[in-house]
């Protein structure tokens, strides 16, 4: 019994040894609520900056899908159906008879044709220049109607023309497809005007023509009578035969 007691104590420092010696496998986990706290702030703070960036982003794919709206061109054009139409005005403005839209012909029709009856002219030139008068009034006449006929004739290609332009500009898409539809029915009046303008012109040419052939009539009507009633130059008479025997 003496002898188990220095064994047993040996064996009580030998364990005890083991165990100071042995690492220790399980820790303990300690929560703390304060750095919980700023992580969550961190990680809200950080969720936010995500989604202002999507917003930004968003909002400048939105731009440039407008901008892209606005500069995307029209798809009509009216502008060779326009060219047509004063292309065809101005050849039937071309195509004046006679005196045309030429001011050195005027002056020189108006110096030779309608000018003043002098005593130098014959009898015969005083007859052709009444009769090339006469000629120029009805042919600047028949100049007017045909204007005022290609006028009509476009009325109708207008009136299609502004209908669409019409709708194009209420359906466009961004600035430059308003603006372009803009710009063509501005044109469109242009055109009209232009109508307009060479229907006025044509008939006020006929109008002149007229006006001049029955003030140079008027004169020639003088000098005619100058004629008749000038002693030895006047009328005399002459025997003729009515009826051969």
């Amino acid at each position: 019994m003496t002898k188990l007691r220095p064994l047993a104590a040996a064996s009580l420092l030998a364990l005890s040894l083991a165990l100071a010696a042995r690492p220790t496998s399980a820790q303990m986990v300690v929560f703390d609520p304060s750095n919980f706290s700023q992580n969550v702030l961190t990680a809200a703070r950080e969720l936010q900056q995500v989604t202002n960036q999507i917003t930004s982003l968003q909002n400048q794919a939105q731009m440039l899908i407008n901008q892209a709206r606005n500069l995307a061109r029209l798809p009509y054009s009216a502008l060779q159906q326009l060219q047509s139409s004063i292309q065809r005005t101005q050849q039937l403005l071309a195509q004046a008879q006679n005196i045309a839209y030429n001011v050195q012909q005027i002056d020189r029709a108006f110096q030779t044709t309608y000018g003043g009856a002098n005593a130098g002219q014959s009898n015969q030139a005083l007859i052709a220049n009444a009769q090339a008068r006469w000629q120029n009034s009805v042919a600047a006449l028949q100049d007017a109607m045909r204007v005022q006929a290609g006028v009509v004739g476009n009325l109708d290609t207008n009136r299609t023309q502004m209908s669409t332009l019409v709708t194009s500009s209420q359906s466009a898409t961004g600035a430059l497809q308003a603006a372009q539809a803009g710009n063509q029915i501005l044109a469109l009046q242009a055109q009209q005007l232009a109508d307009l303008t060479a229907a006025v012109v044509a008939q006020g040419r006929a109008q002149s023509l007229q006006a001049a052939q029955q003030a140079t009539a008027q004169d020639q009507g003088k000098e005619q009578l100058r004629r008749f009633l000038t002693p030895g130059a006047g009328y005399q008479s002459s025997t003729i035969t009515m009826f051969h025997q």
